[in-house]
């Protein structure tokens, strides 16, 4: 699926739906936080009305990609299931003022530009759906303990000059 791109406005007021799949291969930034570019991200938009009546996209990305476990630095798959809500402005003031009003933090305000990128625009979602520091769900603390070095520790000299003080 190259460049396919939406106008947000129109996609959202006429009620438009996108679905498909997209292999990690066609999304570099994604790619360059897996362990390999094998993995198809499953993806919908849905345009539509906010309840506050402002236009939205929702957005949903699901799939699983490869990562490696801060933990024990090993390899699993990692399953991606995310959904956003983008409700669009027609610039940077109306996107401040919506995103005030709304105080809605499931929600994201941007600012409709006049055409999106489905391909970046899933990719982001995909991103943001990857933890920071990725584990095993399988990978617990007990699993891999902390080791702690048990060799006596030297005096220091001033607890040494304490002792000889009494």
């Amino acid at each position: 699926m190259p460049n396919q791109e939406i106008e947000p406005f129109s996609f959202a007021l006429s009620k438009q739906h996108l679905a498909g799949d997209l292999p990690v291969t066609t999304m570099p930034r994604l790619k360059d936080e897996c362990v390999d570019d094998s993995g198809t991200i499953h993806w919908e938009l849905e345009g539509g009305s906010h309840k506050s009546g402002h236009p939205q996209i929702e957005v949903r990305a699901s799939g699983t990609v490869r990562l490696i476990c801060q933990r024990c630095m090993k390899v699993f798959d990692f399953q991606i299931g995310s959904s956003s809500i983008l409700v669009i402005a027609k610039n940077e003031q109306g996107a401040d003022e919506i995103d005030a009003t709304l105080q809605d933090e499931d929600v994201d305000v941007i600012v409709g530009a006049l055409v999106l990128d489905v391909v970046q625009l899933i990719e982001d979602e995909a991103l943001l759906a990857i933890p920071q520091a990725p584990k095993h769900v399988e990978c617990s603390p007990q699993q891999h303990p902390v080791i702690f070095d048990d060799t006596p520790v030297a005096l220091s000299p001033f607890a040494v000059l304490k002792k000889n003080k009494h």
